[in-house]
């Protein structure tokens, strides 16, 4: 089998929850969403006929105008890097905004498990079930993806980074048939993150960076089988709790607050049970 990289993906540049309308959910995705309008095609996701969206058909103008405005890297059509970058795009949608798992496309339902850290693997159903946010970032001292539904999540993500939460590949270090990949997650933090006591933190507008690696096997037709995902998830939270919204309501201190913190991901938590391996 060969192996292709896949991100993190907090999300490989999410649509964003405010923007689905939960009627519209049949159909493919607008040419906007392609990024065809900046010249390249990044995302060529196309639904099965009986494909219902979750929330609604996404659409991802606003990710495709921060990606192209802010990537670091320009990969060369038909590259390694651009056929893992599609990849992951194309994943992305199928995992943050396809209910029903016999509709994807992007993985091997039947094989498909995800990893962060070494922690133990979640399994396609659970994936779908809790969201792929909550299964990366698991426990952190200020986010809970146990006590965030998949929907809940998605609204805290697209709050915090209304312009978008975009993906890029930086690097492919290693070819098939074990392609690992540095990739970068970016977008302006210029909203509101909630944390899990429910303090809001407000952005600055700076960019935001998150860094990792993955390496993700897929079979011959390039069909994910699994993830390692590779970063530290208090890297994602961290940066978003530094100037409260109201500032008579004290931050928790760096000794204070729930320490039920995990390194692996929602399915390393003590709450999960390590079903696939």
């Amino acid at each position: 089998a060969r192996c292709i990289s896949v991100a993190v993906p907090l999300q490989a540049g999410m649509a964003l929850a405010h923007e689905l309308n939960p009627k519209d959910n049949t159909g493919n995705l607008s040419i906007e969403s392609s990024g065809q309008p900046y010249g390249e095609l990044i995302r060529d996701y196309t639904p099965l006929p009986d494909t219902i969206w979750r929330f609604g058909k996404p659409n991802y103008a606003r990710v495709n105008k921060t990606y192209f405005q802010h990537r670091t890297m320009m990969h060369h059509e038909g590259s390694l890097e651009a056929v893992v970058s599609k990849i992951v795009k194309n994943w992305e949608v199928e995992s943050h905004h396809i209910h029903d798992i016999k509709q994807w496309q992007t993985m091997d339902i039947e094989k498909f498990k995800a990893a962060i850290n070494g922690g133990c693997p979640c399994s396609a159903q659970t994936m779908a079930d809790i969201g792929p946010y909550n299964m990366l970032l698991g426990e952190t001292k200020d986010y809970s993806g146990s006590s965030q539904t998949f929907a809940d999540s998605n609204k805290t993500f697209s709050s915090t980074f209304p312009e978008g939460f975009a993906w890029e590949v930086l690097e492919v270090l290693a070819p098939p048939p074990n392609v690992l990949c540095k990739w970068r997650h970016f977008g302006p933090y210029s909203g509101t993150f909630t944390d899990k006591t429910g303090k809001q933190y407000k952005g600055n507008g700076e960019m935001f960076n998150l860094i990792g690696m993955c390496l993700a096997k897929v079979n011959e037709k390039l069909v994910i089988e699994s993830l390692d995902i590779y970063y530290n998830p208090e890297d994602m939270i961290r940066p978003l709790v530094k100037d409260l919204v109201d500032n008579s309501s004290r931050a928790i201190g760096d000794n204070e607050g729930d320490e039920k913190t995990t390194t692996g991901g929602a399915c390393a938590s003590t709450a999960q049970q390590c079903t696939l391996m």
